[in-house]
This record gives structure tokens, sequence and C-alpha cells, in this order.
């Protein structure tokens, strides 16, 4: 069976379900265990580049979020579930995003 890499991106919150900012610690000892366990990440915020496009009338951006994007050989969804588990018992979050798309090289 072929494998194909795929990115893997996790949305983590910059601030608490209280508005508070979430400790920086957290976001380093996330992006120690990617880069650990995937030799690299990439991090986005969400914001989009200024001019490129403009939110729709009376939309806001809810979340403040930062995205880590990893690249995976495969997907372990049991070892992904588990660490999105830890990641929103870390974070105080009811429900943390990660998804995995297929990379096709262009």
């Amino acid at each position: 069976m072929q494998h194909h890499p795929h990115v893997v991106e996790i949305f983590l919150p910059l601030k608490t379900r209280e508005g508070r900012p979430q400790p920086r610690e957290l976001f380093q000892q996330v992006r120690d265990e990617l880069v650990g366990r995937f030799g690299g990440l990439t991090a986005f915020t969400r914001a989009p580049a200024e001019g490129l496009w403009e939110p729709e009338p009376g939309e806001r951006e809810k979340d403040d979020v930062v995205i880590f994007e990893v690249l995976a050989d495969r997907i372990d969804r049991d070892r992904w579930h588990d660490y999105r588990l830890k990641l929103q018992e870390r974070f105080g979050q009811e429900e943390i995003l990660i998804r995995a798309h297929p990379v096709e090289k262009l």
C-alpha cells in the first residue's frame, strides 16, 4: 500500500476561554514535541495578508489561533486522537481542531 505524505494542521487558541493569553510555554512545548517527532514545523496565524482579501461585511475572525503545520509520512489516527485530547486538556479547550490533507507535489 502506497503512503502519501500529509500536511497536518493543529489549530491552537492564543487565548484561554476567559480571554487571557495562553502561557507561551504551552506553545513552546507543542513546538518541541512536533519538531522532535517530525523534524520541523511551520507556524501560521490565521489573519489574512492585508489587502489580499477582505472579510465578508459583518464577519469577524472569532478565534485568535496559531496553526502549527507538520509534514507526516503517514497518519496514525489513534496517536493523533490521543494527542488532541492531551492538547485540549493542556489548553483548557473543549475541542482543538487537528486536520490532515494529502500532499501532491506540483
